[in-house]
């Protein structure tokens, strides 16, 4: 995802951390040689400087533990090995709850109870299968995403922020008629389909949770033509994500998310269905880009209006590992407030924590209520394993192939996934 650019003051806070490592309960001497080492599992690309420096500063106040930050192992083949990283800090999504659900994550119900998670962000856990007994995962850090739009195209052509499908169409209509394209599509970058037309589009209009949970229980029962199915269920929202992609630029085939970035910044569409990570980036080509973000109307009630959430960043420490007390001492120094907050605040992400602060970029604000409220969901492209091909399923769909078919292949991949887990358990 794009370049989230880091705030002026992230050095001076990363310079002042000495009272933060002694609230953290770290020792404030440096590493020694004898120190054992702690393998840190970070990868997400634009995060990987700043963990960087937060390992050095954790090795420099920190006797008798060495971080060291890995960002390129393959997970699947250190479990295999049974060699895994000894802490991890990576999106949340059903890669990760693989790992949970065989109980390969050990349980962290203490280091929880210091984390103080907010319960809505605890139930995004909570949705996907977890392993009995324990507390595999914390949350460390809340993506929130929806429509970003020009607030000055918006403007000129005295338009409202739409709260229902029918004035978001209206909306797309009247830029349309004055020459102005409403929304800019990256379909050459199948991620950005799914994670914002199909996400938005299926969150807006059905309980995300509630269709997973209940596709779950079919078990190798599940079918295009049970009771439940990608089929049956997700149809009508994505004959609707349809009717919206059509007011995409021309070429939108052809374009990826760097072009989109490029040209949003530009003002060359008036919307823009992407995360909050793309806003460093257009901010770095056009720093007096005024963008504002709202949720995807899908129904008639604003009421439903809510907002696309991952857990961008969850932190786990596996069974298998050998050096599980420092990786514990480190996963505590992680979640100490001051620094997890400066993290989020510099990451456009929202806190995860029953006291965390607001977002204090002006770009999320409009977010923040729908967060605090919890109306939000988890995209339905999250609750997928990677074996299925969903992304290009969505990619498909919006570039001419049929919907009737994809979603029956989605429906035969799910359940072939099922009775393979049926006959492995």
């Amino acid at each position: 995802m794009g370049h989230v650019s880091p705030t002026p003051s992230r050095r001076a806070f990363l310079g002042g951390l000495a009272g933060v490592a002694l609230a953290a309960g770290l020792s404030g001497c440096a590493t020694g040689r004898g120190a054992q080492e702690v393998s840190f599992h970070q990868s997400k690309p634009e995060a990987i400087p700043y963990f960087g420096e937060l390992v050095r500063d954790f090795n420099q106040r920190t006797s008798g533990v060495r971080a060291v930050h890995d960002t390129s192992s393959g997970l699947s083949a250190g479990f295999a090995r049974g060699n895994p990283p000894d802490l991890g800090c990576l999106n949340y999504n059903y890669e990760i709850v693989r790992f949970q659900e065989r109980g390969a994550f050990s349980d962290l119900a203490d280091l929880a109870e210091e984390a103080r998670i907010d319960p809505s962000i605890q139930d995004l856990i909570d949705q996907y299968p977890t392993y009995p007994g324990r507390t595999s995962v914390i949350p460390y850090s809340m993506m929130a995403a929806a429509v970003l739009y020009n607030q000055e195209i918006f403007a000129e052509h005295d338009l409202q922020v739409p709260t229902t499908y029918s004035e978001f169409l209206e909306v797309c209509g009247a830029l349309q008629d004055a020459g102005v394209t409403p929304i800019y599509s990256t379909y050459a970058d199948p991620w950005t389909v799914s994670q914002g037309l199909v996400d938005y589009s299926v969150g807006g209009r059905l309980d995300v949770a509630e269709f997973f949970e209940a596709l779950r229980a079919q078990g190798a029962d599940a079918s295009p033509d049970a009771p439940v199915s990608f089929s049956r269920t997700l149809r009508e929202p994505l004959e609707q994500m349809l009717e919206i992609a059509a007011f995409s630029q021309p070429g939108a085939a052809s374009r990826g998310y760097g072009d989109g970035n490029v040209a949003f910044a530009r003002g060359e569409a008036a919307m823009y269905l992407q995360g909050p990570w793309a806003l460093g980036e257009i901010a770095t080509i056009n720093p007096d880009a005024q963008i504002g973000i709202f949720p995807l109307p899908m129904t008639e009630d604003p009421e439903d209006l809510k907002v696309r959430v991952n857990l961008d960043l969850a932190l786990w420490v596996p069974e298998a590992s050998n050096a599980r007390e420092p990786a514990r001492e480190l996963l505590r120094y992680l979640i100490t407030p001051e620094i997890a907050d400066a993290y989020n605040q510099d990451n456009l992400a929202f806190g995860v924590r029953e006291d965390a602060p607001a977002v204090t970029d002006q770009r999320l604000k409009d977010l923040q209520g729908f967060v605090d409220r919890a109306a939000f969901y988890q995209g339905v492209s999250q609750a997928i394993p990677r074996t299925i091909p969903f992304e290009n399923y969505a990619q498909g769909i919006v570039t001419g192939q049929s919907l009737e078919a994809t979603l029956r292949t989605l429906d035969e991949d799910w359940a072939r996934l099922a009775r393979r887990s049926e006959t492995e358990a």
